[in-house]
């Protein structure tokens, strides 16, 4: 693959798969959308379908990796030079920032609605005066702060930490060992739906104490958007928490590349 292959794979791939993923947050947290609280299930089957379709776009341009963590994984394992790394690491995460940014312009009018609302401002912002708030008093995580990077339900680092590397062991081990199919031949575009398939599994069942970013630029593209977008009352993007999301998959992918080379 070239470098203009990768650029552009991974790039289109992780914009469309942040769009598609974080437009389903959207889409379930804000007011005036048709889907809101629409719950748990609509987002961890959108992010499977998210994954669908940027690995059904990139795969055979880039090989799809739209995820950091995926990337050092292949790499230890064998299947991606370490010279591409840098590379694919940094179209990844300027397409997550691009679809993060396709998010809020889907969701424009929204979002205005959502953060103007007295009862949500109330709920994460505390008081309200005439639509605006004293930033002081604003927490760490704004009111549609998830729409763009997770965060914990309970605020542990060193649990939050643990439970993003064993949902990432797991969605890098399954990647890995598609290549032991078919005699070594791989899944081919089949692949991709037992990936998605397996995002949809992670979801549902480890998902549930840190939103799981199993994906670095997964939650740090996002992050970096929502803490320059010119939202009204946003909140704060919760850096404190930020590492977590991106150390945590970066490890767990490491470990399914490392455990993959030993057994």
């Amino acid at each position: 693959m070239s470098s203009h292959d990768i650029f552009l794979g991974e790039t289109i791939g992780t914009a469309v798969l942040i769009l598609l993923g974080g437009g389903v947050c959207a889409a379930v947290t804000l007011k005036r959308s048709k889907a809101q609280n629409a719950g748990w299930l609509a987002i961890t089957f959108g992010w499977g379908f998210a994954v669908l379709t940027g690995a059904y776009l990139a795969g055979g341009v880039s090989g799809a990796h739209l995820n950091p963590a995926v990337t050092i994984g292949l790499a230890i394992e064998g299947g991606t030079k370490w010279s591409d790394v840098p590379l694919y690491l940094a179209s990844e995460l300027l397409g997550a920032m691009i679809g993060a940014v396709l998010v809020w312009l889907t969701y424009y009018g929204q979002f205005k609605a959502h953060l103007t609302d007295p009862d949500v401002l109330k709920a994460h912002l505390g008081d309200v005066d005439e639509g605006m708030v004293d930033p002081k008093a604003a927490p760490k995580a704004g009111p549609v702060l998830g729409i763009f990077s997770t965060g914990p339900e309970i605020r542990n680092a060193a649990q939050n930490l643990v439970t993003e590397i064993i949902a990432t062991v797991v969605l890098v081990l399954a990647i890995l060992t598609q290549g032991l199919n078919d005699g070594g031949n791989g899944l081919g575009v089949l692949g991709a739906l037992i990936t998605a398939l397996v995002v949809v599994g992670i979801g549902l069942s480890l998902g549930g104490p840190t939103g799981y970013a199993i994906n670095p630029v997964r939650d740090l593209g996002p992050r970096i958007v929502h803490s320059l977008l010119p939202l009204p009352n946003k909140g704060g993007s919760d850096w404190s928490y930020a590492w977590i999301p991106v150390a945590g998959p970066l490890i767990g992918g490491a470990l399914a590349g490392v455990i993959y080379k030993l057994f």
